[in-house]
């Protein structure tokens, strides 16, 4: 083992903690990921910061909390001043490069105001959240009567599709989404009907193929240090897999869901909004769980067929003995649990996703295949890279701290009482629906490892569960009067987060402390009756000074009154 020159930042979209057999899944068995933790550290409670891909990723990239840095939701542009993973690991003298999705908008009108040319290397960076794209693919081009949702979604893969063979006008819809019926009909991955299907692709064209070999071709062409953001599509919707992986799962391999009639019918009014969407509708229904899951379980063995080919090829060149490997997700999917599907709400199937840490250095042999049950956030990976890096972590920037005293066995455990996660539904239907006006289409979530608090800004009760007693979160407990103490216990953890002085980017801790002597060396002497009431050192200006009248510089007598007067 060496230490670490590299970092290798592996994520998915969308993937659930609990659906790798490392984290216990019954029939979804994903040994190359297993043993990425056999040799690293595997972290069971890692909360992310919101549940949207979008404000999700931009807290990781910033190590910054959703309420810090203002990209609330998809699509929402990261505003131009915030620090990136690239830009605190270029300080340090690391590349910082992306392969794949990052759901990143750009500041436009901040890079407008600045000057900023997109083609410049500052405006490139700059609107690529910090990272130098090797190939950017947010791996989504569905086109509806408006046009395509992403402009630049899928425009290098479509084009390989296209060199492949794959003839049509999106081929990533056509072909790496969608299945076919005898007659040549395209049965469109978006209809979860057809989640049944295999997409109509080799397999190795698909997409998660298709990144790995994406990554394999950066990491040949760089001698670094470098950290690579692979950033992996799937397993995010449209729920479909190519053969084999689309006939290894059946119904029988669908876990049961978890829910209750009870916590339906008695679900606070903002949960119950979320229930009764669409999309929660749909995964209420068995058929559409029969569908999906067993196509999404086919995509997470893919991926896990994809970690062994990329850990195979890092090893065969050498690289994984120097290079840090980083596994997560951006956040999970309900999947029909709690009456919902998606992830935009608080439970732990969307809010707690997995993180497996594989460092190479020595001082990291003594974890090796341990579990951290520690409270860990995603904003915690930029500290992480930076420290791994021998790089100076600017805390009053990156709001995480860095795990390697973990990884290292110099602690067990982070210095956070409680982890925090936020949605903004101010641009959604679900705003709408329960008539929120912009301001008040805010949800906050405050958890310990006992209990977790939901608050609901438009006046609504909270939400409270019992993570030890009701670890499924079927009870609600935020308006039992017995639970009064500890519900103000958690909101005095929210309202402590709230007050943090987030802004204050400028001006580090020891400066700030510095500041509070620097000005009485620089002639500000305030509160001074008389000049032998001060230490001589900060008046020595001020003493054995002369100046003439002022009067006698004009020619008049001191004292006279002037013709005005």
């Amino acid at each position: 083992m060496a230490s670490t020159k590299n970092i290798l930042f592996i994520m998915f979209d969308q993937l659930r903690w609990d659906y790798l057999s490392c984290y216990g899944h019954p029939h979804l068995h994903t040994p190359n990921i297993d043993q990425l933790a056999e040799r690293g550290v595997r972290f069971s409670r890692h909360y992310i910061q919101s549940p949207i891909c979008g404000s999700s990723r931009m807290s990781t990239y910033t190590g910054r909390y959703v309420h810090s840095h203002g990209a609330s939701w998809n699509n929402i542009p990261l505003k131009i001043g915030e620090l990136t993973i690239g830009d605190h690991l270029r300080s340090s003298g690391m590349d910082c490069y992306l392969v794949g999705k990052t759901h990143m908008k750009a500041d436009v009108e901040g890079m407008k105001r600045l000057g900023l040319a997109p083609d410049s290397v500052i405006g490139a960076r700059v609107a690529e959240c910090g990272f130098d794209v090797f190939e950017r693919d947010d791996g989504m081009r569905p086109e509806g009567p408006d046009g395509p949702y992403d402009e630049n979604g899928a425009l290098a893969y479509n084009d390989y599709l296209r060199e492949k063979g794959y003839d049509s006008d999106n081929p990533w819809h056509d072909f790496a989404n969608s299945g076919l019926d005898d007659e040549g009909n395209v049965l469109s991955g978006w209809f979860l009907k057809n989640s049944t299907q295999a997409a109509n692709i080799e397999e190795d064209d698909s997409e998660t193929p298709y990144l790995t070999r994406r990554a394999m071709q950066f990491m040949e062409q760089t001698d670094g240090p470098w950290c690579c953001h692979l950033s992996y599509i799937k397993p995010h919707w449209p729920y479909i897999v190519p053969e084999p992986y689309a006939s290894m799962y059946g119904s029988n391999h669908v876990p049961a869901p978890v829910r209750t009639d009870a916590e339906f019918e008695g679900a606070h009014p903002v949960l119950k909004a979320f229930m009764t969407t669409p999309v929660g509708e749909a995964f209420s229904r068995e058929d559409v769980r029969n569908a999906v899951i067993p196509a999404y379980m086919g995509l997470i063995k893919q991926i896990d067929d994809q970690m062994g080919v990329l850990f195979k090829w890092l090893t065969d060149t050498g690289r994984m003995e120097d290079t840090m490997v980083v596994l997560t997700s951006d956040h999970g999917d309900f999947l029909g649990d709690h009456w919902m599907g998606e992830k935009t709400f608080f439970h732990d199937a969307s809010t707690k996703v997995p993180l497996i840490i594989y460092d190479p250095s020595p001082q990291a042999d003594s974890t090796r295949g341990t579990v951290c049950d520690a409270l860990v956030e995603s904003i915690d990976m930029a500290a992480t890279f930076v420290d791994a890096v021998a790089g100076e972590v600017p805390d009053h920037v990156l709001e995480g701290e860095s795990l390697l005293p973990i990884l290292h066995g110099t602690t067990n455990s982070t210095r956070r009482d409680y982890a925090i996660c936020e949605y903004d539904y101010s641009g959604s239907p679900i705003a709408t629906k329960l008539q929120a006006n912009v301001r008040d289409a805010v949800m906050f979530m405050v958890a310990n490892k006992q209990w977790k608090l939901i608050h609901c800004e438009g006046g609504y009760p909270p939400i409270l569960f019992d993570l030890i007693n009701d670890p499924d979160e079927l009870v609600d407990l935020g308006q039992s009067a017995d639970h009064e103490p500890k519900i103000e216990e958690m909101y005095a953890h929210l309202f402590a987060w709230a007050r943090r002085p987030a802004q204050r980017t400028t001006r580090s801790r020891a400066q700030l402390e510095e500041m509070r002597t620097k000005s009485r060396g620089r002639g500000i002497v305030l509160g001074i009756y008389d000049e032998n009431d001060a230490p001589l050192e900060i008046t020595t200006k001020y003493r054995n000074r002369t100046a003439p009248p002022f009067a006698a510089r004009h020619g008049k007598k001191a004292g006279a009154v002037s013709d005005l007067d």
